[in-house]
């Protein structure tokens, strides 16, 4: 399989975010400036099972290429069959690895952030995904330890097992999401790797995406929860614009609005509203908005209020 993704320009990816990063959202910042989307992590032992909650997180937007499954597991076994279920898919251009979600209900299972105690496990995980995937990457999401910090390790575990790049949170499963994120420690990594990095953690602005590319020698961004209220960060990043004008933000909300619809039905109405919640922040007039719209659940109604709120009110 042709590989898709230069590296040397530096690239911008939507992290995996579980209950964010679902179809309408990825195609959404897709269309407006990331390169490169993932999927929801999905677990190993659910996508064997064929859930089809779990397929219908599989499904991708025609515009999403690159597209990266991201699957968590620690059983080689289900590891094995995930990927070969993966395989039969089309349209999948990688499958990553999550060694950095800190939620208890996985790492109990000794998947995600826990995979992080026992490197050469961790390295056996990557190896069998890269064995029997056919795609054309295989890849780790990882943060900088479970408690003590050991990036350079960690890079060079990922590297060896034959990752094609590798995706750096910031923080120890210890800091959760509240530590400071340690840049110089993610530079660390990447000095230590031949693959690409990408830096992720904290990337809020345009500012600070220039700040992090700085310090940690990565040209390369991963945003998550960034991107989560304001997915026009990618927008910004890809045409150097440090301001962006509430026209815009109203477009890409309302396009946002309009794929969840499409993919989720009446659904995507209520579902939506946690997005309007955080999309409204610093509008003024936003607590109203916010109690308008908790009770609507006809679709042309709320397209109505989207359209007003944000074309009538000003951000801050």
């Amino acid at each position: 399989m042709a590989k898709k993704i230069d590296f040397s320009q530096g690239l911008l990816a939507l992290a995996p975010l579980a209950g964010y990063t679902d179809l309408p959202f990825r195609s959404v910042v897709k269309k407006f400036g990331a390169d490169i989307t993932f999927s929801e992590m999905l677990s190993a032992n659910a996508l064997q099972h064929n859930s089809k909650k779990t397929l219908k997180m599989l499904q991708k937007s025609p515009l999403e290429t690159p597209y990266i499954v991201q699957i968590a597991g620690s059983d080689l076994k289900a590891i094995k069959e995930a990927v070969m279920l993966l395989n039969d898919i089309e349209g999948i251009d990688g499958i990553d690895l999550n060694c950095g979600c800190p939620v208890p209900k996985v790492v109990s299972q000794n998947s995600g952030s826990s995979l992080l105690l026992d490197l050469p496990h961790l390295s056996k995980i990557l190896e069998t995904i890269k064995h029997y995937s056919n795609k054309s990457y295989t890849s780790a999401k990882v943060r900088l330890g479970y408690v003590e910090k050991i990036p350079v390790q960690i890079a060079k575990a990922v590297e060896s097992a034959g990752a094609d790049f590798i995706s750096i949170h910031g923080r120890t499963r210890a800091g959760a999401y509240k530590a400071p994120v340690d840049y110089d420690a993610i530079r660390a990594a990447k000095e230590s790797v031949k693959i690409p990095v990408f830096a992720n953690g904290d990337i809020t602005s345009f500012q600070k995406a220039q700040e992090v590319k700085s310090i940690t020698g990565c040209n390369s961004l991963m945003i998550g929860r960034g991107a989560v209220g304001s997915p026009w960060i990618f927008y910004q990043l890809k045409h150097g614009a440090q301001e962006i004008d509430n026209a815009l933000k109203a477009k890409i909300i309302l396009e946002h609005y309009e794929s969840m619809i499409e993919f989720h039905g009446e659904h995507g109405v209520s579902m939506f509203r946690k997005h309007l919640h955080t999309y409204s922040k610093g509008y003024e007039e936003a607590s109203a908005f916010r109690n308008k719209i908790n009770n609507i659940t006809d679709i042309k109604t709320m397209r109505e209020e989207i359209e007003d709120f944000f074309s009538t009110h000003h951000g801050s």
